[in-house]
């Protein structure tokens, strides 16, 4: 059991664990505001644009069933209205995910090269003192 213990400890310790946590605090409250881009500043000049739609208001009613014996039922809708605007909520939100990524994929190249650029190769080694005896011995072994 301490074993366990211990292989949990190091997994939550390490850093990519960590960094997992992290973006997924991270992004739930960037959701929350691009939710609110969407909501509050995106979607009401489109819905004016159209004719004052509201677009989670947006819905299909499907026709009522009237059975015998049983009590009048709600109207069944179609939402397909707050369904639009989830998923613009979606497309808004991987788009700025991908510039996310883009940009830091562009950050890390450039620290690459500048590392490389910086970073000359290392030289070799010089041969040590019985490095250069067997090199001789070997050289006198061929020549023979």
């Amino acid at each position: 059991m301490s074993k366990f213990i211990n292989e949990f400890k190091e997994f939550a310790v390490k850093g990519n664990a960590v960094d997992m946590a992290v973006g997924v605090i991270i992004g739930g409250a960037f959701g929350k505001i691009v939710t609110s881009v969407v909501n509050d500043i995106i979607m009401p000049p489109i819905g004016w644009f159209i004719g004052g739609v509201k677009f989670t208001d947006l819905k299909f009613t499907l026709p009522e069933v009237n059975l015998p014996g049983i009590e009048k039922l709600e109207p069944v809708t179609v939402n397909y209205g707050n369904f639009m605007q989830t998923v613009f909520d979606f497309i808004i939100i991987a788009f700025c995910v991908f510039m996310l990524v883009k940009g830091i994929n562009r950050l890390t190249k450039k620290e690459t090269k500048d590392k490389a650029a910086t970073t000359a190769p290392p030289a070799s080694p010089k041969p040590s003192a019985e490095e250069k005896l067997l090199a001789e011995i070997r050289d006198l072994l061929k020549e023979k």
